[in-house]
């Protein structure tokens, strides 16, 4: 869990979004209290309509599939006691699973505190997904820099493609 509570973490995430889009993103985490672990998931959703889940169990589910398949890969069986094999496969599919889009609920509010202890600059020119969309809706971008990006950003995962274009439409840069 973050720091910060969730509502005020929540609080300074939509006090940075544009003006444009104030009204229609939302950041929403929910927990599952039944849960074995009480985690849930975190969502982004624009016009009432959920965009980017990052939920933890399906993340888990894909990390497990991920492991299982490096260690097939490697021809390597799990060893209960090999730990620095066992870490070692669990952080590069951990890596290969969030390149792919597939976050958890506490990948969500890692990124957000990366976020907003990092310069827009900086989080602009960020590899992590999350980090990407939160900066491209950020009120300290503006228009020229939406400009500038068009060259690359067909390079980007297509949910920040959708962010993108979503902050061009809503900033009158449609025809970018």
């Amino acid at each position: 869990m973050p720091d910060q509570h969730w509502s005020k973490l929540r609080k300074r995430l939509e006090n940075l979004i544009c003006e444009s889009l104030r009204d229609r993103v939302k950041f929403t985490v929910t927990n599952y209290r039944k849960a074995h672990d009480q985690l849930g998931r975190a969502f982004i959703s624009v016009d009432k309509n959920e965009v980017f889940n990052m939920c933890t169990l399906t993340s888990n589910n894909a990390l497990f599939e991920k492991e299982e398949e490096l260690l097939d890969d490697l021809q390597l069986k799990y060893d209960v006691f090999n730990k620095e094999q066992n870490c070692s496969i669990q952080n590069k599919s951990h890596e290969i699973i969030t390149t792919e889009g597939i976050f958890a609920q506490h990948d969500f509010f890692e990124a957000v505190e990366k976020y907003l202890n990092s310069s827009i600059e900086v989080s602009l020119q960020s590899n992590h997904i999350i980090i990407k969309i939160l900066s491209l809706i950020d009120r300290r971008v503006g228009k020229r820099t939406l400009k500038k990006m068009a060259d690359f950003i067909a390079q980007e995962k297509e949910i920040v493609q959708y962010f993108y274009h979503l902050r061009c439409e809503a900033e009158g840069l449609e025809n970018i």
